[in-house]
């Protein structure tokens, strides 16, 4: 009894060094990350000179988004993956949809909208501008001259303004057919003296995402700096304070996550950088860039270039990014601390479904895979467990022998295992390997917008959602949403009775109280599984009848445990 409370213990010490490590390595041990350059309130570098000030937009009523639209001159911005348009009053984009990715999975839904105008609902939109001494910079009621119409991957177009004190101010836009903007700003200085100019870039959102930020999934504000991701700042520090948290970085990039959407600031890979990010009114945050400055004697040019992204999080996207040299793109998913694991993971998944067409049955079949390389630690397993009921006599005579001398009965074990060649935790190993497979598929199906809204067959349209066949409401035909708690789904429910009937192949437990807890064990994770992604109860019920099937099939191998499971 004792070894089997050891085992007991063993799979839920496991259960919680992998779910909990997560949370409590980032409360715990923040060291494990690089360092980076933090300078705290006051003390960061200046983004802002007088008239150019990329402050976070004050408080504006919120007005009807087409009306805003048609109130100041646009650019189009028209890619395979990118729909929307530039305002040329202030030299904002702010206006992004995603043409290829819908709200809901209703086929009237609208497409996902990313960047909407100052002074809108969720208003979220990024620009570009100078700070100088001395220096007449344009502000965001400036009006641009655009070289073009329409922005496309094959057109690019240029912004331009001139301030009239002999200063020429150019933004060079081009995209690609991806997610990503490509900003070069560039003055010439054709007045009688020497200015300092500094360009900035921003993000400004209003709102925080519907989705929360979690121990498993960060949303809010993150970047790269120093080679490092950070995922320390999130939107509670900013309203907290102090308002203002600035990083010093070579390198990098600065933005805003959401679950499936990124928006960000991508400097040079050798470029020297002052982000941060800022807390305005109410609800309105902003991540923005200071790159260097340069002094610009007359009759002199000078531009950087830097990008800003605003997309999905396609994961292949942000790999290929990365390859292009954005330091570390892909951790704008957040993996966390397995993604070492989590990755190869997703990559068959990936495949699987590409090659399938159906995200459903390449669960199905990642399901098959898993079994099949766990199909000799299985066979060791139910060795071990038949000859751990072979000996169970010995145990049961030694327990009784020794029953008031635990050293000794602990001695005498240790004896009888190394006698017998019994190891009672082999039977746990397939639990073990189970547990971050588990988990890394809990995280992919969160996480990775490839999942998102994809569906199965029948009734289940969306593998990445709970599954919305409720019993409790008879299907949908009583009109009512029951609690999450007792939202008991036909998935579910198929859960809890693959695992009662895999437990009941099990051998009996000797046990009483542990017959008890496993019989109630199915049951308990049908009400625990109910609200978890509809793709972790396929792959969890495909799981149980694969292990049903291979219990089967040992059994005959080994009648001393097929025997023993009929007591």
């Amino acid at each position: 009894m004792d070894d089997k409370k050891n085992i007991i213990l063993a799979v839920l010490l496991t259960a919680a060094i992998l779910f909990g490590w997560p949370y409590v390595s980032q409360h715990f041990f923040p060291a494990a990350n690089p360092p980076v350059t933090k300078i705290e309130g006051g003390k960061t570098t200046a983004v802002a000179g007088a008239g150019a000030n990329p402050a976070v937009d004050s408080a504006a009523a919120i007005r009807d988004r087409a009306i805003v639209l048609r109130e100041s001159p646009r650019v189009a911005i028209r890619t395979p993956k990118l729909i929307g348009s530039i305002n040329l009053k202030g030299a904002r984009i702010d206006d992004i949809i995603l043409p290829t990715y819908k709200e809901t999975i209703a086929k009237d839904s609208p497409d996902v909208r990313l960047y909407s105008p100052s002074g809108t609902q969720d208003a979220y939109f990024a620009g570009f501008g100078w700070q100088g001494e001395g220096l007449k910079a344009p502000t965001k009621d400036t009006l641009w001259t655009a070289s073009g119409k329409e922005l496309t991957p094959t057109s690019p177009v240029t912004l331009t303004w001139n301030n009239g004190a002999g200063q020429l101010f150019e933004i060079r836009l081009s995209v690609d057919e991806n997610y990503m903007i490509s900003a070069t700003q560039k003055v010439s200085n054709s007045g009688a003296g020497m200015i300092g100019v500094k360009p900035y870039a921003y993000i400004s959102r209003t709102g925080i995402p519907k989705d929360p930020d979690t121990w498993t999934i960060h949303i809010g504000p993150m970047g790269v700096f120093n080679g490092a991701a950070n995922y320390d700042v999130n939107y509670k520090d900013l309203d907290k304070g102090p308002s203002t948290q600035s990083f010093q970085s070579k390198g990098g990039w600065i933005g805003f996550t959401d679950k499936y959407w990124l928006s960000a600031l991508v400097p040079g890979p050798q470029a020297d950088f002052a982000g941060q990010f800022r807390k305005g009114e109410g609800v309105q945050y902003q991540a923005d860039v200071a790159l260097g400055s340069t002094m610009l004697p007359p009759g002199k040019a000078a531009s950087q270039t830097l990008r800003l992204f605003v997309g999905a999080k396609e994961v292949k996207t942000l790999q290929a990014y990365e390859r292009g040299g954005v330091t570390l793109f892909d951790r704008a998913i957040d993996w966390g601390w397995f993604y070492w694991f989590e990755q190869p993971i997703f990559a068959l998944l990936h495949w699987l479904f590409e090659t399938l067409g159906n995200f459903g049955f390449a669960i199905i079949c990642l399901t098959f895979v898993v079994r099949g390389l766990m199909f000799p630690v299985a066979q060791r397993q139910f060795s071990s467990m038949a000859a751990m009921r072979a000996v169970q006599p010995k145990m049961k005579a030694l327990q009784e022998k020794y029953k008031d001398d635990k050293p000794k009965l602990q001695q005498e074990m240790m004896e009888l295992y190394k006698k017998e060649k019994v190891n009672p935790l082999a039977g746990c190993l397939p639990i073990f390997i189970q547990i971050p497979i588990f988990f890394a598929l809990y995280k992919v199906l969160q996480l990775t917008i490839e999942m998102r809204h994809q569906p199965f067959v029948l009734w289940i349209k969306d593998l990445s959602a709970p599954d919305p066949m409720h019993i409790l409401n008879l299907f949908g035909l009583l009109p009512f949403t029951p609690p999450s708690f007792l939202a008991i789904g036909v998935l579910a429910l198929l859960l809890g009775i693959s695992m009662y009937f895999q437990f009941k192949l099990n051998p009996a437990q000797m046990d009483p109280m542990q017959q008890q807890i496993f019989s109630i064990m199915p049951w308990m994770m049908m009400f625990i599984m109910a609200p978890f992604a509809a793709g972790l109860l396929v792959y969890w019920i495909t799981n149980n009848c694969l292990s049903m099937a291979q219990q089967w099939w040992l059994y005959k191998r080994h009648p001393v445990l097929s025997a023993a499971t009929a007591k």
